[in-house]
């Protein structure tokens, strides 16, 4: 097949599946338990990973910037160096690309499994939506959990910062704390918020379009895995340029 004209038949389907999600939503039954046990294990069972990855950001960071802004002579930034970075852009990049390695790849190989097990077959003999049972609480879930870890992946990320100021620039921490809040208002939380949001509907979309359109048998399970990793991750730096560019427009140019 012509791989434009494969491209389009994705769009298609990924809008197809978008307008079942969202007309299923707002329609009983809405498996309120399976969001809650998807929060846990999409959410939860992610922190270890988005906290060391938060944490040793946050140090690089500081450890590289020091010396750059030391030739300066503005170091007592440093701290909103980090900050700024880790809100704006490292924290929930970095984020999503550990959720779409960790949750999206796992999300693809659960429902390819179903799938080619024709366990979604007899969800479907029984009067159940496929849809609204697996998919949906996934997506919510997502939704949901991508700016909590975002901001958790933050503060480490800053708190890492705080401890190589102290330890190996020898900065004392007031100031590295008072600089850091100088970066913290509202327009940039609501930025730092926002995107994540959307890079967890992405993740979550695309994990379960994969999982669903997977054929081959086991050997297909690998290969949507695969796709729906790279796919996410290739999408996620994508659409946030894009974001970027409008957060920056509306929220964050100075009037």
């Amino acid at each position: 097949m012509n791989p434009i004209t494969r491209i389009v038949l994705q769009l298609q389907e990924l809008t197809l599946l978008i307008g079942r999600v969202l007309r299923g939503f707002f329609k009983a039954p809405r498996y309120g338990r399976e969001m809650i046990q998807q929060m846990d294990i999409l959410g939860f069972g992610s922190l270890a990973i988005i906290i060391l990855t938060g944490t040793f950001t946050g140090m690089v960071l500081a450890l590289n910037s020091a010396n750059t802004l030391q030739k300066f002579g503005v170091q007592n930034v440093t701290g909103q160096l980090v900050a700024t970075s880790l809100i704006r852009e490292l924290g929930p990049v970095l984020t999503s690309l550990m959720l779409a390695g960790r949750v999206g790849s796992g999300i693809a190989a659960e429902l390819g499994s179903m799938l080619v097990s024709e366990q979604i077959d007899a969800m479907r003999a029984l009067g159940t939506d496929p849809i609204k049972k697996l998919v949906t609480p996934r997506i919510v879930a997502l939704v949901l959990m991508s700016p909590a870890l975002t901001v958790i992946c933050d503060f480490v990320g800053t708190m890492g910062g705080l401890l190589i100021s102290i330890t190996l620039l020898h900065q004392a921490s007031s100031v590295y704390i008072s600089s850091a809040m100088e970066a913290v208002s509202v327009n940039e939380i609501i930025g730092g918020l926002i995107k994540p949001t959307v890079f967890g509907f992405i993740i979550a979309l695309i994990g379960c379009y994969k999982g669903l359109s997977t054929k081959g048998g086991t050997v297909g399970v690998g290969r949507s895995t695969t796709e729906s990793v790279v796919n996410a991750s290739i999408l996620v730096i994508a659409v946030d340029f894009l974001l970027s560019k409008v957060i920056i427009s509306l929220l964050l140019e100075p009037r």
